[in-house]
């Protein structure tokens, strides 16, 4: 059994070079599950549709997850739907922008 509270944890290293921010204070992850044991299923988005960072992004994402102990394999799921948006970020997030709430 692959413990989720820690798989979140390593996407937190997973940073959006343009940015300098990680996938999950963006918003840009919408779900981490494990549908069979040891198979981590993330599905996320990007801040654009034509984001150059997206093999990138997505297969730090696939690294990050892989040293989660129990994770036997990873699939990501890059989606736009529903779209992303600034205000999915976290306040923290957008208060490191220099965004007022």
């Amino acid at each position: 059994m692959v413990h989720l509270d820690e798989v979140w944890q390593a996407l937190t290293e997973v940073l959006d070079p343009e940015l300098g921010l990680n996938v999950v204070e963006l918003g840009l992850v919408y779900e981490v599950t494990e549908p069979g044991e040891g198979d981590v299923f993330v599905r996320m988005t990007m801040t654009t549709p034509g984001c150059p960072m997206h093999d990138s992004i997505s297969g730090s994402v696939e690294w990050a997850v892989m040293q989660v102990g129990n994770v036997a394999s990873v699939k990501v799921d890059v989606v736009f739907d529903p779209p992303w948006t600034p205000e999915m970020m976290t306040l923290e997030a957008k208060s490191k922008l220099g965004w007022s709430s």
